[in-house]
């Protein structure tokens, strides 16, 4: 790959990877109110996510979800049913102040529940295949090693995002004190449950075009 063509796209994904949406908004309120630790487990979930639809779109089996209405609803309604349910669940907490020991280990089950939550999230945005599919016509060179390419696609992608995610959950994490200061659980739990609410209703209303 030519250094000039890499150069834009890593500035298509920094661009991309740098702005808020569910996966760092779920990253930054693990970190804030759970701690730093509970918070990586959701950014790797949340980066296999959108490694693996990078890997589907660069194959072409993002193309055969794209083109299905029916697939690409189901995604899109799953996606946003599980953001709202996490809305709701922090809108309607009791909590009323944080109470959590910053430990360097959390437990097995704590790691896949992050992970998983993670996952999710990153997976449940159908529009990322598409944006995918859009972008990567734009700088695959056939004459060249597409398995090169596609390595050098993801981990420029990997970089950018993980980075970004740990950027966004040391914000969280040192604004920890502040949100362990009484009363602000229930005030944080309510903004935090607005957004992803508003997350899977956008959500739910986008599509294919």
């Amino acid at each position: 790959m030519e250094l000039q063509l890499w150069i834009y796209y890593t500035i298509a994904v920094m661009i991309l990877t740098a702005s808020p949406g569910p996966s760092i908004l779920l990253c930054v309120t693990k970190s804030a109110s759970q701690g730093y630790n509970y918070a990586i487990y959701s950014a790797f979930g949340s980066l296999i996510a959108i490694i693996s639809i990078m890997t589907l779109s660069f194959t072409g089996l993002g193309i055969i979800i794209a083109s299905s209405e029916l697939i690409f609803t189901i995604i899109k309604y799953a996606g946003a049913l599980y953001l709202i349910y996490l809305g709701y669940k922090s809108w309607t907490s009791k909590q009323q102040n944080y109470h959590f020991e910053k430990k360097k280990d959390i437990s097995k089950k704590d790691k896949l529940s992050s992970f998983i939550s993670g996952f999710i999230v990153g997976a449940s945005n159908p529009k990322a295949i598409i944006f995918f599919i859009a972008l990567f016509p734009q700088f695959i060179n056939p004459d060249t090693s597409l398995l090169n390419q596609y390595i050098i696609f993801v981990s420029t992608f990997a970089v950018l995002e993980l980075s970004w995610l740990l950027f966004y959950i040391y914000l969280g994490h040192k604004s920890s004190n502040w949100f362990l200061q009484k009363g602000r659980a229930r005030l944080f739990n309510k903004v935090t449950g607005g957004i992803f609410i508003s997350f899977g209703i956008l959500l739910s209303t986008t599509n294919k075009t």
